[in-house]
């Protein structure tokens, strides 16, 4: 029976327990770097490591604007180009867009939902490490001289051992493979916690709408990551085990692989976008000084969007000679998906309206996320239509469309998130003087660099060239992207010096600097490791503003559950926050990180076709699998203690005799 138990009244805790900081501090040394579970270190951790990709395919961009800049540049060859392209795109899509917002929700979550840490730990670390070795399997391929270059989208023949005969596509699909797992574990884990670990009393109806963006992609991540998996496998197979998946000659059909792509590709395309807009209504109601209106329209906008984005995957395809019929289908799908849009963008303007905006950086970036989600949405609505689709298919117009849905509203956002949540993360603030100036430049730089771009496929310039002939009439639209471009990239670099800056001489940030209303700035800056003294029972969507807003009955957060005999921390109900039982969390783990060292040799052995180096490096995967779940002396002798309560005559049943629940172990 329970060996620990959730107290059933309240309890002062006037100071933190002395024995919460050492039970949930991090070792020191390599070890500590390596086994860490600590939600906040992770969530740093994939924050600056999605920054450094995009930083590296910002790099690899200023090449292609610089070849495309004028007529006839011939800096890149051909097969550079390609390779650059293919590399840009999907570093900023599956190594920088999606993993930046699990940063964010790492980071956050727990200090949202009033608990320690994530559900799941231990596999919150193999997630980060998963991505890391997957960015690393990937540009293996680059120092070798064989990076991926059939474009992001990977098209079937052009991929093919025939007209791709290197292993460049090979670390492709191998790739995509790699960071789906990542993917996928985090996804799972985002979930459980969602349900299980929010604060008591923290009802649905409370929650950050930040949580509810997250839910709503890890689910349609769940669901929408096997059908990639499946295709980049089909792929893998086709070139290396002689099997026609994806051969007409050999009775495959071609478009298998964009079926399947796209089923994963349109939803993904929320997986980049829905948690931006849950920062975007989270950061508002700070800025303006009131609550969000319609807040329970923007949760139904964001699962309804979630839903129907898993319903519109052929408009990608529309110029694949489909059935007419299918095609009306999924282009009334397309459109229908921007009446949840709208409702969002009311929701944001309704809330400005009637508020008092506060014209800090934060709000800057909100506001321009919010131009630009209005821009991409626009020329969404256009593409979904089939004849103009037609015209335009293939063009730099789709270029800039995409631009401004998967970047425009992806980096405003985060660049939001960055300038609210890093004085928390750091316990310094940011400049303002030089955040406006980052802020103006990467807007006028964005729209200049991205805007024109709908110009030159009007015009008809096809998209992936490596140069273009004189006399096109592309000229002043590509020298002007290329100019948009580099402001823009001036701008992020400016945001870096802001950055360093402040970590050396910002001034403190303090609990709450800008008198946020959500539970993460109720505690200090930086957090403990504890996260909270005493987990904190929730009775309103805005804790800290309680009382300028009269909410009654007012949430609790100097009293609860301390909670300090080991790493513990409270489940609740799914729909309520009632609380259950006290979940013992694992301590700092290597595991996760020779696991995800195991998974990286897998694939070195893949994509070299060494069976005998897969072999081993598979069973090495086992092995730590079987480490991982290996009991350790510690926990052997908590069940004993456990099997031992539960056998006394009066132990009391689920709850126990003193009213306690029981514990429950998590990996």
């Amino acid at each position: 029976m329970a060996t620990t138990t959730v107290p059933v009244a309240p309890q002062p805790a006037p100071a933190p327990s002395p024995r919460l900081a050492a039970t949930w501090e991090t070792a020191p040394g390599l070890y500590g770097v390596l086994a860490t579970v600590d939600h906040k270190t992770i969530g740093k951790r994939y924050l600056w490591t999605a920054f450094a990709f995009f930083l590296v395919a910002g790099l690899e961009a200023s090449l292609i604007r610089w070849q495309l800049a004028r007529p006839n540049m011939h800096t890149l060859s051909p097969e550079q180009y390609n390779q650059l392209f293919t590399m840009h795109g999907v570093t900023m899509l599956f190594f920088y867009a999606a993993p930046v917002l699990s940063g964010f929700s790492n980071f956050l979550w727990p200090l949202m939902i009033g608990a320690r840490d994530m559900a799941y730990p231990k596999v919150n670390a193999l997630s980060y490490w998963l991505f890391l070795f997957a960015g690393v399997f990937l540009y293996t391929s680059v120092f070798i001289g064989q990076a991926p270059d059939g474009g992001w989208f990977g098209y079937v023949p052009m991929t093919g051992r025939t007209y791709s005969p290197g292993l460049n596509i090979d670390f492709y699909a191998l790739g995509l493979i790699f960071i789906g797992v990542s993917q996928t574990v985090g996804s799972v884990n985002f979930i459980t916690t969602f349900f299980k670990l929010r604060a008591p009393g923290m009802s649905l109806n409370r929650l950050p709408i930040i949580l509810w963006g997250t839910l709503t992609t890890s689910v349609v991540a769940v669901f929408a990551l096997p059908a990639l998996t499946v295709a980049c496998l089909l792929l893998y197979a086709d070139r290396n085990l002689h099997t026609h998946f994806y051969d007409a000659a050999e009775g495959g059909n071609p478009l298998l692989w964009q079926h399947l792509f796209w089923m994963f590709g349109h939803p993904f395309v929320y997986i980049l976008v829905l948690p931006t807009t849950g920062i975007v209504s989270d950061l508002l109601p700070t800025f303006v000084r009131r609550p969000i209106a319609g807040y329970t329209y923007l949760v139904l906008a964001t699962i309804t969007t979630a839903i129907l984005g898993f319903g519109v995957w052929v408009h990608h395809m529309f110029a694949t000679g489909l059935p007419q019929l299918s095609m009306n289908f999924f282009s009334a799908g397309s459109m229908v998906i921007t009446i949840p849009s709208a409702v969002s963008v009311f929701a944001w303007i309704a809330t400005i309206f009637y508020g008092r905006p506060v014209w800090k950086v934060p709000f800057l970036f909100v506001a321009g996320f919010i131009v630009v989600f209005v821009l991409g949405g626009v020329s969404g609505v256009m593409t979904a239509s089939i004849p103009f689709d037609w015209q335009l298919t293939d063009t730099y117009f789709v270029v800039a469309h995409l631009h401004y849905v998967l970047i425009g509203m992806n980096v405003f956002a985060v660049f939001a998130g960055l300038y609210y949540w890093l004085p928390k993360m750091t316990g310094r603030m940011l400049s303002e003087r030089l955040g406006r100036w980052v802020f103006g430049l990467m807007f006028v730089g964005f729209n200049l660099g991205f805007f024109p771009m709908h110009i030159s496929g009007i015009l008809g310039m096809p998209r992936r060239i490596y140069t273009y002939p004189e006399g096109t009439g592309w000229d002043t639209t590509n020298l002007v992207t290329t100019v948009g471009a580099y402001l823009f990239a001036v701008g992020v670099l400016l945001f870096l010096v802001d950055y360093a800056r402040s970590r050396r001489v910002g001034p403190p940030a303090g609990d709450n600097p800008w008198d946020a209303p959500t539970l993460e700035w109720s505690v200090s800056s930086p957090p403990p490791a504890y996260n909270f003294a005493v987990l904190p029972t929730v009775r309103s969507p805005y804790p800290l503003w309680e009382d300028r807003l009269r909410e009654r009955p007012i949430s609790a957060l100097e009293q609860g559950p301390v909670l300090d005999e080991g790493r513990e921390t409270l489940a609740t109900s799914g729909l309520d926050g009632d609380a259950r039982a006290v979940l013992r969390m694992p301590e700092d783990s290597l595991w996760p990180f020779l696991l995800a060292l195991a998974v990286l040799a897998t694939f070195y052995g893949l994509v070299a076709q060494n069976w005998t180096v897969t072999g081993i490096a598979a069973a090495l995967v086992f092995a730590t699998i079987a480490g991982w779940f290996w009991p350790t002396r510690a926990e052997l002798e908590a069940r004993r203690s456990e099997e031992l309560v539960n056998t006394e005559p009066n132990s009391g049943g689920e709850g126990g005799s003193d009213g306690r629940r029981p514990a429950e172990a998590r990996s």
